[in-house]
């Protein structure tokens, strides 16, 4: 039939097919797992487009100034960061409160010395500053 050689060429020759044929075959999966994880994030959306069209602003009233602290306030009121004073520190609140609630008010919405305006909480109305401002001092009197 075959000789010792030419039956090692035909295994060999076996061997290599199945090779490529796996080869092609993880090559498929690897393609397909690429090309997702390539793929865009989003789509492009022009003006005009149907796609940009202001998005829908569901309004969920106004917010107490417990959550206003509780979102971005209590980040420099609940560890003293950059001289602010803790959230019922009275003594570190007394000579803030002394200056009078406008002072507070214009402070805290504008911003002053190591504050940013709003408490960088730039989706807050001036009225929530206001109402989160009136909370902090109310714990720290």
């Amino acid at each position: 039939m075959f000789s010792n050689k030419q039956g090692f060429k035909i295994v060999k020759l076996g061997l290599c097919a199945i090779a490529v044929f796996v080869s092609a075959i993880a090559f498929a999966a690897a393609k397909d797992d690429i090309s997702s994880r390539l793929s865009p994030v989003g789509d492009l959306c022009m003006a005009g487009d149907t796609c940009a069209a202001a998005p829908v602003v569901v309004a969920s009233g106004p917010r107490s100034g417990e959550d206003i602290y509780g979102k971005s306030c209590i980040a420099c009121h609940g560890s003293g960061a950059a001289g602010a004073p803790k959230l019922g520190d009275v003594a570190g609140w007394v000579p803030r409160i002394g200056q009078g609630i406008d002072t507070l008010y214009t402070h805290a919405i504008k911003g002053f010395n190591g504050m940013p305006a709003k408490g960088l909480c730039m989706d807050c109305s001036d009225d929530e500053i206001k109402v989160a401002v009136d909370y902090m001092v109310s714990k720290s009197q």
